[in-house]
């Protein structure tokens, strides 16, 4: 199977067996992402919880992953890449199921928030596997390819989840518990350890001292923040649009539909954009990324219809392709050998925090100022992220360079 994914790539073919382990993993998993999508309208349909108190629910996945991602980043480079991954990817089926048995509002919060930690602990791990495997010069197309097989899934996803989602939901959460453990007997079978040889460590004073040597790496924190910025308007796609469109008289197999342009786009584009982005200037992509994801969640404050919101998908899309295929390789450039896990960590961190900041924010300018707001207010960021990534391109760029030369003359 794998070598026949292998061959299909052309290009992509000298990539290493390992890592086809993983994109085929990840394409069964997201094959299954049936519940974040629909999990503001499952609490609110489902569970009657008021739009505010759902988000709430829905940020509290965002504090279960921004924990998981520091966590995992530093699991990673300790114990090593794969036994996190099996930790996540067998766990997370757990708390799934828990979700959907859960029906007092503290046993939702309590299963949510630990299934926002099961399900996103694996993902440094991922990201540094990859580092490991990957030469610099391919990892925009590494990180392109695995992108591509998450939206693979993301295209077929939603729309079987609409429909599933209107005759029972029970089946959502059964059938996201078992792919993500498909996912994990992928690992078991084809994905050996790749962290790099080194001393041993102290778990906690080396913790300890790592954590602390971040406040010495300020591109990387900045780059951190800008993905919380990018990360909070991206999300309303996956919170308020939904109630937006509701709004509009649009149901669930309508956002089902739309979402699913999201996925569908980025499987005919991921590839051919994987392919080019080793050539890209990587900030001036990241700002024109961040134009368009502004542009295209800005739309919906226009007259909103099922065109419109097919429309603004779309155009957030594109920006959507740009950032997601560039930054983590730029994460991956700024970081030293050992502490891969720790640097694809802190960016993790910044998008399960955003998956915690968008709902609440959000949530709260929706119900509180209006859909309007809320989209121009999206509009806007984009453009302050765009000026964000141009501003630190130079000092950054000469960083990345620093470290690959560091990477050549160590090996």
């Amino acid at each position: 199977m794998v070598h026949r994914l292998r061959a299909r790539f052309g290009r992509a073919a000298d990539l290493p067996r390992a890592f086809w382990f993983l994109w085929a993993g990840t394409i069964v998993n997201r094959l299954g992402g049936f519940v974040v999508p629909f999990l503001t309208l499952y609490l609110t349909g489902q569970r009657g919880l008021p739009v505010a108190q759902a988000a709430l629910m829905l940020s509290l996945f965002g504090a279960g992953s921004f924990t998981a991602n520091l966590i995992g980043g530093e699991l990673a480079d300790h114990l090593g890449r794969r036994p996190v991954l099996m930790l996540s990817l067998f766990a997370a089926p757990v708390a799934m199921l828990a979700l959907g048995s859960a029906r007092d509002i503290p046993l939702i919060a309590a299963t949510t928030l630990v299934l926002g930690f099961f399900t996103d602990l694996y993902r440094p791990a991922v990201s540094a596997a990859v580092a490991d495997l990957v030469p610099a010069e391919d990892r925009p197309r590494a990180y392109g390819y695995l992108y591509w097989a998450i939206n693979l899934g993301a295209a077929i996803a939603p729309a079987l989840a609409g429909w599933i989602a209107s005759r029972n939901y029970t089946l959502l959460f059964l059938g996201d518990a078992l792919t993500t453990a498909l996912f994990g007997a992928l690992v078991m079978w084809g994905v050996s350890e790749t962290r790099p040889a080194g001393p041993t460590r102290g778990p906690r004073m080396a913790t300890r001292r790592r954590l602390a040597s971040l406040k010495d790496e300020p591109l990387l924190l900045l780059f951190a923040a800008l993905a919380l910025v990018f990360g909070t308007i991206y999300m309303q796609g996956y919170v308020t649009l939904p109630i937006d469109m509701r709004d509009h008289g649009l149901q669930a197999d309508k956002y089902g539909l739309v979402i699913a342009l999201n996925g569908a786009l980025i499987v005919l584009l991921g590839l051919p954009a994987s392919n080019r982005a080793g050539r890209w200037p990587r900030f001036r992509t990241l700002a024109a990324a961040s134009l368009l994801l502004g542009v295209g969640f800005g739309l919906p404050a226009l007259p909103a219809g099922l065109g419109l919101y097919a429309l603004s998908v779309l155009i957030w899309t594109l920006g959507e392709i740009g950032g997601a295929t560039v930054a983590p390789a730029v994460v991956a450039d700024l970081s030293p050998a050992d502490k891969r896990g720790l640097f694809q960590g802190v960016f993790g961190a910044a998008w399960g925090l955003s998956i915690f900041v968008g709902p609440l924010l959000g949530g709260w300018a929706i119900e509180r100022l209006g859909a309007h707001t809320l989209w121009a207010a999206c509009f806007a960021g984009g453009l302050l992220l765009a000026a964000g990534y141009l501003a630190m391109a130079g000092k950054a760029e000469r960083r990345m360079r620093a470290r690959r030369e560091d990477a050549v003359g160590g090996s």
